[in-house]
């Protein structure tokens, strides 16, 4: 904790906060601790216990995935307020977990919103690497119906699932564009130059245009 301390960047602490994210440490310096301290379990759950933000996101990097049940890894997504953690924990944990199903169907059917975003982040996940036994038309009528109403981080969740269907399943594709042409979601996202849009139209289009090339 003192080693986190001793990385604390106000520069880095403004830039995090505008994202949600309470804490001042760099990334790239927290990814060269992990590696330096290699995989410890025990560790990773002092460190979560801890309730600091830096220091659950080192957790994250050094910790076991297959070690963690599946209410333990429900408990800690329930508890990880920053939005940074919560993502890290989804990507680098609960996809390498053997209950990413369970709680994938779970989460998905959740009354939190942020519960429900990390539901549709693991079902974006197999819509892009393992497809089978996914109803994709049945995932399309829900974002139809919800995705323009939903709060921001399911929004973004669920339009993320949009552009990977119009991505990846081209028998798919021009129902994922008319859907997000016709509901506007993140139209007017400011986007850097040299970004893609996450407006899904342009999203799909782009990535396609890339692969095909």
């Amino acid at each position: 904790m003192a080693e986190l301390a001793a990385l604390e960047d106000p520069k880095a602490r403004a830039v995090n906060e505008r994202h949600g994210d309470d804490h001042g440490v760099n990334l790239g310096k927290l990814r060269a601790l992990a590696k330096r301290l290699k995989t410890q379990q025990e560790l990773a759950y002092r460190l979560w216990e801890t309730d600091d933000t830096a220091a659950r996101l080192l957790a994250i990097l050094i910790c076991r995935p297959k070690a963690f049940g599946r209410d333990e890894l429900d408990g800690m997504l329930r508890q990880a307020r920053a939005p940074k953690v919560h993502d890290w924990l989804v990507s680098y944990v609960v996809k390498k977990s053997p209950h990413a199903e369970d709680l994938r169907l779970a989460w998905s059917a959740d009354p939190d919103p942020v519960v429900a975003s990390a539901g549709w982040a693991l079902t974006t996940e197999r819509v892009a690497k393992k497809p089978e036994g996914l109803d994709l038309a049945g995932l399309l009528d829900v974002i139809e119906a919800e995705m323009k109403d939903a709060p921001d981080r399911l929004q973004w969740a669920m339009n993320h699932c949009l552009a990977q269907i119009g991505i990846t399943h081209p028998a798919h594709r021009a129902r994922a564009i008319a859907i997000g042409e016709r509901l506007e979601v993140l139209k007017d996202y400011p986007t850097a130059p040299g970004c893609t849009s996450p407006f899904a139209p342009v999203w799909i289009s782009e990535i396609v245009r890339r692969q095909e090339g």
